[in-house]
């Protein structure tokens, strides 16, 4: 079951979840947490649903189909996490992976300091995995307590793991290497340390991909460091295979798999 705002251009959002939980295998349940206003260059305007709207789609699936992972994106308010994490507070055996979407890829504001203080109190102490960017895991980690500039990754790590969470997934997108690094910890330390070769274009849409993708494995029984090393390969093929519907970023082709080979990557797919 995904909680998710909505993206019109398919490229992240609710979409892109519905996208890759179906690619990798399961029925992809959904919970409409916003409404927004954007393309793919960046979001416009944000639209947060009724809180009570949003307990309603969840409680009315969960009643009828069983869950077996939740994974969430954007949130839209703090009435809405308080919401999502009552209605999860009944699942505590159900795997949860926890996007903290915090801007848009153009750099949109889409969650306030107190939205983050909810996340930190709520939502992460229920997550199974957390999924945040290098730059979304310094908004985590910074906090009335811990005011330090620009603490390493690994500080950002273990000050999200002691919120509650049991893993962290920092992916290295945004950091000056010559690949990216995506580092998974746990309660240990370091757990594994995957890195990829830099694609040439920007993508709306790829957090949300591995993310989606990580629930969806865990659904299937898969445990975390694998589901982790395997969703990785996965979004890596969406990229390596994304193409530029419209005059902004590209976006993942989460079924890549299904095209033919003669299909070369990153060109336009029909709208």
């Amino acid at each position: 079951m995904s909680f998710a705002a909505t993206d019109p251009s398919g490229g992240a959002g609710m979409q892109a979840d519905l996208l890759t939980i179906a690619s990798m295998g399961c029925h992809p349940l959904s919970v409409i947490t916003a409404i927004t206003v954007q393309d793919t260059s960046g979001v416009d305007d944000v639209l947060p649903i009724d809180p009570e709207w949003v307990v309603d789609q969840a409680r009315a699936m969960l009643e009828d189909v069983p869950v077996a992972a939740f994974k969430i994106g954007l949130l839209g308010s703090v009435e809405n996490i308080v919401a999502i994490a009552e209605v999860l507070a009944d699942y505590p055996d159900v795997p949860l992976v926890l996007d903290p979407v915090l801007a848009s890829g153009r750099g949109d504001e889409l969650a306030n300091e107190d939205m983050l203080d909810a996340m930190r109190e709520l939502l992460i102490p229920q997550t199974t995995i957390i999924t945040p960017n290098s730059i979304e895991a310094r908004r985590l980690a910074l906090d009335e307590d811990n005011d330090e500039d620009d603490p390493r990754l690994e500080e950002c790590a273990k000050r999200i793991l002691r919120l509650g969470c049991e893993y962290v997934l920092i992916t290295g997108t945004h950091e000056q290497t010559p690949k990216v690094i995506n580092t998974l910890y746990g309660e240990r330390g370091v757990l594994s340390s995957n890195s990829w070769a830099r694609l040439p274009s920007i993508y709306h849409g790829s957090g949300c991909t591995l993310a989606a993708a990580i629930a969806a494995l865990l659904a299937q029984g898969v445990e975390v460091p694998d589901a982790v090393k395997e969703a990785q390969e996965y979004t890596w093929q969406t990229l390596n295979a994304g193409f530029r519907p419209g005059m902004g970023q590209h976006i993942p082709d989460r079924l890549f798999w299904a095209r033919g080979e003669e299909d070369e990557p990153q060109t336009g797919r029909p709208n």
